[in-house]
């Protein structure tokens, strides 16, 4: 495992996803440094210091309480939603150290990154945009884990004004956790995302709305059972975090949700034709892609739902 120290590791947003980086650092890695959590009140991270998540607890409403936990900064991250990344950038931004590296943990990235450049100006530099994928469907500092990274994959999308020990850095953070670290462009991760993350999610709710929608939705919850259950797992997520990220990333998943429309469309022909060879050719392809998948040890257990 990777070793990674600090001084100070200021934390936006002590929830699911920064309360496991937070834990996994010292847990897993042994990390010493003083861990401070901002939320929107102190209060709101009061409940992280009892639990020994992190040392102490800063409101971003707070200007001194503020700029004492941003005062040495090794590293700051952001795991707030993504449509708050822009504010609390620019609320940051003159109190930021010089050295201070800054990452968040956002689903998207094209959109955080244009943030970035608004709220940071010219010190954009300091900032490495980053996107662990995990999660599971219980949320808030209580379900904050040590080991949620490990095996899991993390991606950078290191600007052009990065400099490189700067990457590397945050890159050391993620895999003292166990993290596996990627890196692509922004433009690549919101492709990528849109279609085995963003696109799933779509799906999962709109089957549960669309059975809402009619006359006897009671009588068939009182029915579904393991498909259901598995397919609509995702739907237990976070609807404003799901929000944001339906229009973060809206281009590509407009075109995700229109190729799988045309997919569909043939299925249903095949089905309103008879044809059965077109389905079970349509999927014998798909339990393959699957099951290789899965032999490549694709599936972990609640791997995708807060991620983010």
């Amino acid at each position: 495992m990777a070793a990674f120290s600090f001084n100070k590791l200021v934390i936006f947003g002590v929830g699911l996803i920064g309360g496991s980086l937070a834990r996994g650092l010292r847990k897993r890695a042994g990390a010493a440094g003083r861990i401070v959590g901002v939320g929107r009140s102190a209060r709101s991270v009061e409940r992280a210091v009892e639990l020994g998540v992190i040392d102490e607890a800063a409101a971003l409403d707070d200007d001194a309480a503020l700029a004492r936990a941003l005062q040495g900064a090794d590293v700051v991250l952001i795991a707030a939603p993504v449509a708050q990344t822009e504010p609390l950038l620019a609320r940051i931004a003159p109190l930021l150290d010089a050295h201070t590296v800054v990452t968040d943990a956002g689903s998207t990235k094209s959109d955080v990154v244009a943030s970035a450049r608004r709220a940071l100006g010219e010190r954009i530099a300091q900032f490495v945009p980053g996107h662990p994928i995990a999660g599971c469907e219980s949320s808030g500092v209580e379900a904050a884990l040590p080991d949620l990274y490990v095996d899991r994959n993390v991606v950078l999308c290191p600007l052009p004004e990065n400099v490189a020990q700067d990457v590397e850095r945050i890159a050391v953070m993620w895999r003292a956790t166990g993290a596996c670290v990627r890196q692509m462009s922004e433009a690549q991760h919101d492709r990528v995302f849109a279609s085995v993350s963003h696109l799933p999610h779509v799906l999962s709710f709109a089957l549960v709305d669309q059975i809402l929608a009619t006359p006897d939705a009671a009588l068939k919850f009182s029915f579904a059972a393991g498909g259901f259950r598995d397919f609509t797992r995702i739907a237990a997520s976070s609807p404003e975090m799901w929000r944001d990220i339906c229009l973060a990333n809206r281009d590509a998943l407009l075109a995700e949700l229109d190729d799988y429309t045309r997919v569909l469309a043939t299925f249903r022909a095949a089905i309103e034709t008879s044809d059965g060879a077109a389905l079970e050719a349509a999927f014998a392809r798909s339990r393959v892609a699957r099951t290789e998948w899965q032999e490549r040890g694709g599936i972990r257990p609640s791997g995708d739902i807060a991620a983010k």
